[in-house]
């Protein structure tokens, strides 16, 4: 019997994979209070998405539309946050972002009308975005601890986790530009091949770092002046072929010259104007094994 969901891995190969269609929240009329450089303009954007996804089915993924409107979630475009996909089933994540509350439980029912169970759900003083979560391998999640993931959402992850055999490793995040602005640990590094990641070396913690390099990973980094573009923000299609927002030429030189298969989509307004790359616009379901 053919697997629905397991995705315990940042480059398995892509075979199912959830989105959302830009919807008109997404045009936001106050774009400082989302944090945006602007608003976004809606038909373009959808646009991008659309292209988006085309490079997805054309790599060999079936893409699953989450439909259910979210009329005051500008964010909800991001899936990737709102739940964490294991072996078992989904788990139920608790926002950070105070504006993006509520879309936990839209993707809760999704999630589960496509035939995928939830295994555990966050609550309490728990806060865990997905962009915080990152598979160094199939048994270890390491989860960011900053604004939008808190020391009780770890907590809770790692209650929720460990009968199912992954451990948790914690890494603490930098203060950056502050509570209001998105710095998850999938800003400063994205998992591209076996064994190799990009990242945007300063601000992500020495011991993390340490430790991948103990297990054995190697670190392409990505220049200063590439990192506004999202340079480190790269989603892997299969081990070692990645996609990329376009306008990043040193950190895509350094992934081929790594030995990567590297494509580019366009994103002006779904990614620059409001802080998501490809991993943000996609909620992996189903990877392949390695």
């Amino acid at each position: 019997m053919s697997r629905s969901h397991g995705a315990q891995s940042m480059i398995g190969p892509l075979q199912r994979v959830l989105v959302k269609s830009p919807e008109p929240a997404f045009a936001v009329s106050d774009p400082a209070a989302w944090h945006y450089t602007g608003t976004p303009d809606l038909a373009t954007a959808r646009r991008e998405h659309e292209a988006l996804v085309a490079i997805l089915r054309a790599d060999g993924a079936e893409v699953l539309y989450h439909d259910e409107p979210q009329p005051e979630r500008a964010d909800a475009v991001f899936v990737f946050d709102p739940a964490l996909i294991t072996d078992r089933g989904a788990i139920v994540l608790r926002m950070g972002k105070l504006l993006r509350r509520g879309e936990e439980a839209a993707m809760a029912r999704c999630l589960e009308d496509i035939g995928i169970p939830i295994l555990a759900t966050l609550g309490g003083d728990a806060l865990a975005e997905g962009g915080d979560l990152l598979w160094v391998d199939h048994d270890t999640l390491a989860v960011g601890q900053g604004f939008r993931t808190n020391a009780e959402g770890l907590r809770q992850l790692a209650a929720a986790l460990g009968p199912v055999g992954v451990t948790v490793l914690p890494v603490e995040l930098p203060y950056g530009e502050g509570p209001e602005a998105c710095l998850h640990l999938l800003s400063l590094i994205s998992i591209v091949d076996q064994r190799l990641a990009v990242v945007y070396p300063e601000p992500l913690a020495a011991p993390f770092q340490q430790e991948l390099r103990r297990r054995g990973f190697r670190l392409i980094e990505v220049p200063r002046e590439e990192l506004a573009t999202m340079g480190p923000n790269v989603l892997a299609l299969r081990p070692g072929r990645c996609l990329m927002l376009e306008g990043n030429p040193v950190t895509r030189r350094r992934l081929e010259e790594a030995g990567c298969e590297v494509m580019t989509y366009r994103g002006d307004e779904i990614s620059l104007r409001a802080e998501g790359g490809p991993t943000c616009l996609t909620r992996p379901l189903l990877r392949g094994r390695e």
